[in-house]
This record gives structure tokens, C-alpha cells and sequence, in this order.
């Protein structure tokens, strides 16, 4: 039985997402500004092309194949003396093409936050 009094619960944002025709060769923004400190961050590409994604719009920090995803699970591991590593509050996703655009499809971006009860 859990101790509903120190529980720390998972949550998630709403999803963001953005069309194949949102995505150009210039880096916008999916959706707005994180709420929360992110502990997981999942990006699905379900698009038709490959998508670089970045969290200042201007730099390519990771890409995303087409009909792909990528999963950050920043919170998996715990060292005491530093804590729980997570995605600063206020940071956004952004995602531009690699080479060719879109011509179908959306990218979606799944945040998940923890909360005291």
C-alpha cells in the first residue's frame, strides 16, 4: 500500500502536435512552452520525411526518421547528489525538416511531469 501522504504521481501535458504542413526548413515551435519540468519527453514522427528537432530554434539537437519516435527518460536514473535530471520548465520543441518536407502525416510531442499529490 502506497503513502498517499509523500506520493509523487506521474503526469502528462496535453499533446502537441504539429501537421506536415506546419514543418518547413525553418525551425516552429509544436505547441507552447513546457508547464513543467519534464522527466519524460517523447517525440513521434508520423510524418513522411525525417524531422531535426530543437529546444532553442536555432540548433539541431536530435533527429526524428520518418514514421519514427524517440523517447527521453530523463528521470531514469537518480544520482543522489545531484537529484533527478529533467527538462527545464519553459523550454519548447522545436522541429524543422532535415531535407525533404512532409507531404502527409503529423509529429506529436508527449510530455510527462510529476506532481505531488
Amino acid at each position: 500500500m502506497s503513502n498517499l501522504v509523500s506520493s509523487v504521481r506521474v503526469r502528462y501535458e496535453p499533446l502537441r502536435s504539429v501537421g506536415f504542413a506546419g514543418i518547413s526548413a525553418v525551425y516552429a515551435g509544436v505547441g507552447l512552452p513546457f508547464e513543467n519540468p519534464v522527466r519524460i519527453l517523447k517525440v513521434t514522427n508520423l510524418t513522411s520525411a525525417n524531422i531535426l528537432v530543437s529546444l532553442n530554434g536555432i540548433d539541431d539537437h536530435d533527429i526524428v526518421a520518418a514514421n519514427g519516435f524517440f523517447l527521453y527518460d530523463y528521470a531514469s536514473n537518480k544520482a543522489n547528489a545531484a537529484g533527478l535530471l529533467e527538462q527545464p520548465q519553459g523550454d519548447r520543441i522545436y522541429v524543422k525538416a532535415e531535407n525533404t518536407l512532409p507531404i502527409s502525416g503529423n509529429l506529436y510531442v508527449t510530455v510527462v511531469y510529476a506532481s505531488q499529490v
